[in-house]
């Protein structure tokens, strides 16, 4: 049995109702319009853009943006972006227009657009820019001159963060030796509806003849200040170490380390096991606001000196890489007696005079028996066969006195003779 042909024609506009209707636009939607960018603040960059002319009107447009290589895509019914960013080099931003918010879909044609870097001579701008949250309470940045600038330059530092309605410019910039200093105020207050991530900061010089220098500071990791040790305790040859936590933080956001030194036996050892931590009930006392660290094998004759640090840890902040500067160093144990170092420092250089002395008077001698003479062979054959010229000198002198002895005679005879032959 054949069906009618209105009843044909009903089943053909059902079917393509049913298809028309599940069917998307597929068309390619047009640009966005006057794309453009700007920079408030110190290193805010704002891109603006119109939607586009000509868009479908059964489509809902959405906007597909992302930096130079693809970085950071997003895809929002917003026709901004902004971007906190160290302005020293070029940055560009892409952006199409499309009818859905699903990253597979084409948009139309990117359009782009790029911030250029500040002008000057990169090599001027100043170089190591770095800047460390100190304690919750204040910001200290310090950098290098540039490579081809002077190193007696002056510079300017300016600051901002979200809770600032301006720009602000550091007063107190300072040397400490070939680096430049300057510290801000930098501090969370409690009941501020403003949360704090993080602060930009340029470096340029006060004649505007160096290319300045940008940097985005993170408010993830800070530097504390040292801890405070309010008292040393040995029971038992296990010492007791009571601090003080620097002010503005509690327990849970630090981590601790503690260096023991022992003067005699030259021992050193850095503790940093939380398991180290006392109780309540080992120390006497309210342990409110403190830390105790407990140190075993520590000999009590002996003089040890005891100093602390701490850093943030991973439960408070994301970063926790800058420790505190070590506290102030403290003692304890049996000193050495003070007298004995006394009459040693006087003995000493005495004894070491007289030693000298007998060295100088004596030298000769000491030289004769550390280094004695060389036996002479001549001399020794010498004395074994005697002399020679010696002896006949010794002949000589003999035979002369002999005739002088004789002539003397003669003579005594000779005037007796003449004596007799005259009577």
């Amino acid at each position: 049995m054949e069906l009618p042909a209105w009843l044909w024609a009903l089943w053909a506009l059902l079917l393509c109702a049913a298809s028309c209707g599940n069917t998307a636009p597929t068309e390619t939607q047009p640009p966005v319009m006057n794309l453009s960018v700007s920079v408030e603040n110190l290193c805010t960059v704002i891109w603006t853009w119109n939607p586009p002319e000509g868009a479908s009107p059964n489509c809902s447009l959405w906007y597909f943006s992302h930096f130079g290589n693809k970085q950071d895509k997003k895809i929002a019914p917003e026709t901004h972006r902004s971007k906190e960013v160290p302005l020293n080099e070029k940055i560009c931003l892409q952006v199409g227009s499309q009818c859905s918010a699903n990253e597979s879909d084409n948009p139309s044609p990117l359009e782009e657009k790029c911030i250029s870097p500040p002008e000057g001579d990169p090599e001027s701008a100043v170089t190591e820019l770095q800047c460390i949250w100190h304690n919750l309470s204040y910001m200290k940045c310090t950098w290098l001159p540039g490579r081809t600038t002077s190193p007696d330059t002056n510079y300017t530092l300016y600051y901002w963060h979200s809770s600032l309605e301006k720009i602000l410019q550091c007063e107190n910039i300072y040397r400490e030796g070939p680096r430049s200093s300057c510290s801000f105020t930098l501090t969370k207050l409690k009941n501020s509806t403003v949360d704090l991530y993080s602060v930009q900061v340029m470096v340029k010089d006060d004649a505007g003849k160096i290319r300045p220098s940008f940097s985005i500071v993170p408010l993830t990791s800070v530097q504390p200040d040292p801890p405070r040790i309010k008292s040393l305790s040995l029971q038992n040859g296990v010492l007791y170490v009571l601090g003080k936590n620097p002010q503005n933080f509690g327990r849970t956001c630090l981590s601790y380390q503690v260096e023991v030194n022992n003067s005699q036996t030259g021992a050193h050892f850095i503790l940093s096991d939380e398991k180290l931590m006392c109780d309540n009930s080992e120390v006497e006392g309210n342990l409110e606001g403190t830390i105790c660290f407990r140190v075993p094998g520590v000999p009590p004759d002996t003089l040890n000196t005891v100093r602390m640090r701490v850093k943030t840890n991973t439960f408070c902040y994301e970063d926790n890489q800058f420790w505190s500067n070590w506290s102030t160093v403290m003692t304890i144990g049996n000193k050495t007696n003070a007298t004995f170092y006394t009459t040693m420092l006087l003995i000493i250089p005495i004894i070491v005079a007289g030693a000298i002395t007998v060295l100088l008077l004596y030298l000769k001698r000491l030289k004769i028996i550390i280094f004695p003479p060389i036996p002479d062979p001549g001399k020794i054959f010498k004395e074994m066969f005697g002399d020679q010229n010696d002896d006949t000198l010794h002949w000589k002198k003999y035979d002369i006195y002999e005739k002088q002895t004789k002539e003397e005679t003669d003579s005594v005879v000779l005037i007796e003779n003449l004596k007799r032959t005259s009577q």
